[in-house]
Protein backbone atom coordinates (compact mmCIF):
# COMPACT_ATOMS: atom_id res chain seq x y z
CA UNK A 1 0.00 0.00 0.00
CA UNK A 2 1.04 3.58 -0.54
CA UNK A 3 0.89 5.75 2.53
CA UNK A 4 -0.18 9.20 1.32
CA UNK A 5 0.31 12.19 3.61
CA UNK A 6 -1.63 15.04 2.03
CA UNK A 7 -3.07 17.01 4.95
CA UNK A 8 -1.39 20.26 5.89
CA UNK A 9 0.40 19.96 9.23
CA UNK A 10 0.36 16.14 9.33
CA UNK A 11 2.92 14.40 11.49
CA UNK A 12 4.53 11.03 10.60
CA UNK A 13 6.47 9.16 13.24
CA UNK A 14 7.57 5.66 14.19
CA UNK A 15 5.66 3.74 16.84
CA UNK A 16 7.09 0.25 17.30
CA UNK A 17 6.84 -1.49 13.91
CA UNK A 18 4.18 0.95 12.73
CA UNK A 19 4.01 4.35 11.14
CA UNK A 20 1.86 6.66 13.21
CA UNK A 21 0.13 9.50 11.36
CA UNK A 22 -1.33 12.43 13.27
CA UNK A 23 -3.46 15.22 11.88
CA UNK A 24 -5.42 17.87 13.76
CA UNK A 25 -8.32 15.56 14.57
CA UNK A 26 -7.16 12.02 13.67
CA UNK A 27 -4.46 9.52 14.66
CA UNK A 28 -3.92 6.17 12.96
CA UNK A 29 -1.19 3.55 12.64
CA UNK A 30 -0.10 1.38 9.73
CA UNK A 31 2.30 -1.56 9.96
CA UNK A 32 5.54 -0.91 8.08
CA UNK A 33 5.13 -4.40 6.55
CA UNK A 34 2.03 -3.19 4.69
CA UNK A 35 3.62 -0.02 3.26
CA UNK A 36 5.46 -0.07 -0.08
CA UNK A 37 6.00 3.69 -0.41
CA UNK A 38 5.25 6.95 1.34
CA UNK A 39 4.07 10.03 -0.57
CA UNK A 40 4.20 13.37 1.19
CA UNK A 41 2.46 16.21 -0.62
CA UNK A 42 1.99 19.10 1.76
CA UNK A 43 3.64 20.81 4.69
CA UNK A 44 4.15 17.82 6.95
CA UNK A 45 6.54 16.69 9.64
CA UNK A 46 8.43 13.39 9.52
CA UNK A 47 10.75 12.10 12.20
CA UNK A 48 14.17 10.66 11.52
CA UNK A 49 13.06 7.44 13.22
CA UNK A 50 10.24 7.11 10.67
CA UNK A 51 12.72 7.72 7.84
CA UNK A 52 15.11 5.10 9.27
CA UNK A 53 12.32 2.52 9.60
CA UNK A 54 11.27 3.18 6.01
CA UNK A 55 14.86 2.68 4.80
CA UNK A 56 15.28 -0.53 6.83
CA UNK A 57 12.11 -1.90 5.20
CA UNK A 58 12.97 -0.79 1.63
CA UNK A 59 10.17 1.80 1.58
CA UNK A 60 10.67 4.80 -0.72
CA UNK A 61 9.71 8.22 0.57
CA UNK A 62 8.68 10.58 -2.23
CA UNK A 63 8.00 14.28 -1.79
CA UNK A 64 5.47 15.63 -4.29
CA UNK A 65 4.28 19.14 -5.04
CA UNK A 66 0.69 20.38 -5.16
CA UNK A 67 0.32 18.98 -8.71
CA UNK A 68 1.51 15.49 -7.74
CA UNK A 69 4.91 15.86 -9.40
CA UNK A 70 7.84 14.46 -7.41
CA UNK A 71 10.59 16.87 -6.42
CA UNK A 72 12.55 14.72 -3.98
CA UNK A 73 13.05 11.16 -2.88
CA UNK A 74 14.67 9.22 -0.06
CA UNK A 75 15.52 5.54 -0.54
CA UNK A 76 17.84 2.98 1.01
CA UNK A 77 21.53 2.73 0.13
CA UNK A 78 21.69 -1.06 -0.06
CA UNK A 79 22.84 -2.53 -3.33
CA UNK A 80 19.96 -4.17 -5.12
CA UNK A 81 20.11 -7.28 -7.25
CA UNK A 82 20.29 -5.22 -10.45
CA UNK A 83 23.36 -3.40 -9.19
CA UNK A 84 25.02 -6.64 -8.16
CA UNK A 85 24.26 -8.22 -11.54
CA UNK A 86 25.70 -5.25 -13.42
CA UNK A 87 28.81 -5.24 -11.25
CA UNK A 88 29.37 -8.96 -11.92
CA UNK A 89 28.81 -8.43 -15.67
CA UNK A 90 31.47 -5.72 -15.69
CA UNK A 91 33.86 -7.95 -13.75
CA UNK A 92 33.68 -10.78 -16.31
CA UNK A 93 33.22 -8.70 -19.47
CA UNK A 94 36.91 -8.76 -20.40
CA UNK A 95 37.63 -12.33 -19.27
CA UNK A 96 37.62 -15.69 -20.99
CA UNK A 97 34.54 -16.64 -18.93
CA UNK A 98 32.72 -13.56 -20.24
CA UNK A 99 33.53 -14.44 -23.84
CA UNK A 100 32.33 -18.02 -23.32
CA UNK A 101 29.06 -16.79 -21.81
CA UNK A 102 28.43 -14.35 -24.66
CA UNK A 103 29.14 -17.00 -27.30
CA UNK A 104 26.82 -19.46 -25.55
CA UNK A 105 24.02 -16.86 -25.45
CA UNK A 106 24.45 -16.15 -29.17
CA UNK A 107 24.50 -19.87 -30.00
CA UNK A 108 21.34 -20.43 -27.95
CA UNK A 109 19.61 -17.49 -29.64
CA UNK A 110 20.46 -18.80 -33.13
CA UNK A 111 19.27 -22.30 -32.21
CA UNK A 112 16.01 -20.91 -30.85
CA UNK A 113 15.47 -18.91 -34.05
CA UNK A 114 16.16 -21.99 -36.20
CA UNK A 115 13.64 -24.01 -34.17
CA UNK A 116 11.10 -21.20 -34.54
CA UNK A 117 11.58 -21.19 -38.33
CA UNK A 118 11.12 -24.98 -38.40
CA UNK A 119 7.82 -24.64 -36.53
CA UNK A 120 6.72 -21.85 -38.86
CA UNK A 121 7.48 -24.02 -41.87
CA UNK A 122 5.34 -26.84 -40.44
CA UNK A 123 2.37 -24.64 -39.58
CA UNK A 124 2.52 -22.62 -42.81
CA UNK A 125 3.29 -25.18 -45.54
CA UNK A 126 2.09 -22.79 -48.27
CA UNK A 127 4.94 -20.41 -47.31
CA UNK A 128 7.56 -23.06 -46.54
CA UNK A 129 9.88 -22.12 -49.42
CA UNK A 130 9.78 -18.45 -48.46
CA UNK A 131 10.55 -19.26 -44.82
CA UNK A 132 13.31 -21.73 -45.73
CA UNK A 133 15.17 -19.32 -47.98
CA UNK A 134 14.65 -16.36 -45.61
CA UNK A 135 15.86 -13.57 -47.90
CA UNK A 136 18.57 -15.74 -49.46
CA UNK A 137 20.70 -15.99 -46.30
CA UNK A 138 21.06 -19.75 -46.63
CA UNK A 139 19.23 -20.51 -43.40
CA UNK A 140 17.46 -23.27 -45.29
CA UNK A 141 20.74 -25.23 -45.33
CA UNK A 142 20.61 -25.39 -41.52
CA UNK A 143 17.05 -26.65 -41.45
Amino acid sequence: MQLVINTYGSYLQKNGDCFKVKTDDKVFEVSCKKVSSILISTAAYITTDAIKMAMENNIDIVFIDEFGDPYGRVWHTKLGSTTLIRRRQLEIAETEEGLKLALEWIKTKFNNQIEFLKRLRQTRPHRSAEITMNWGLGIGDWL
